[in-house]
């Protein structure tokens, strides 16, 4: 049950995580363990070498559920963020999305539609593959001019408007995949693998918009600021 408060540093993270079990990703992608015992959120940041401020921003961001500018983004690290980021990426291409595909398949394998079944899986192929150019783009040239601009370097041929303005959201192959499933896909008897992977598409889904929101609320005016102050 997601309750809809605000968190404070001196919160307890057993609490946090234990009302709002969805930000158990949030504390994977700053790279913080379970085993907290008692600790606030910010003694569990402290001892991890995690920014505690710009942790709760992305939190009570997300619990928001807005799409609110921020107001505390001077007291937000850039570099902590940027790495909440690119752990993100790292889930999605290198765990979530293929596990997803593995599943997918075991569950569809045995059906006598073979051109349904390979209509599915090259949905989906397509569709990762949508998501892999968009995240090693972000990753490749977004962060790398963000650090070029954190070691005071001013890049002329290049602003983060120009990833604002292209930043699509891709999930339009998803959704015409999910339809494909639902409607047409014929099933007999159990059912419940496919369910199953359906669910985890659609968490997919839910998962990968948040994690957009984070890039174009708190990520890209994060770094219209540090654009000013550097050029």
């Amino acid at each position: 049950m997601f309750r809809p408060r605000t968190y404070k540093p001196t919160d307890k993270m057993s609490d946090l995580i234990c009302e709002n079990y969805v930000m158990l990703q949030v504390l994977s992608r700053f790279g913080l363990s379970l085993g907290f015992g008692d600790k606030t959120i910010q003694e569990v940041c402290e001892g991890n070498g995690v920014d505690y401020k710009t942790f709760l921003i992305v939190v009570n961001f997300l619990l928001e559920d807005s799409d609110r500018m921020q107001d505390h983004l001077k007291d937000l690290s850039i570099p902590a963020l940027m790495s909440y980021l690119k752990q993100a990426h790292h889930y999605f291409l290198d765990f979530q999305l293929p596990a997803i595909r593995r599943k997918l398949i075991e569950a569809i394998s045995g059906s006598p539609e073979q051109q349904v079944v390979f209509l599915i899986i090259q949905f989906y192929d397509a569709y990762v593959a949508e998501v892999r150019k968009h995240m090693e783009y972000e990753n490749q040239k977004v962060f790398t001019y963000v650090e070029q601009l954190l070691q005071g370097q001013n890049p002329d041929a290049y602003n983060i408007g120009v990833f604002a303005r292209h930043h699509d959201q891709i999930n339009a192959k998803l959704t015409e995949l999910k339809n494909i499933i639902i409607k047409y896909y014929p099933t007999n008897g159990d059912n419940q693998l496919l369910n199953a992977t359906l669910f985890d598409i659609f968490s997919c889904e839910e998962d990968l918009a948040s994690h957009n929101r984070v890039e174009d609320y708190l990520f890209v005016p994060a770094i219209m600021e540090l654009e000013k102050e550097v050029k």
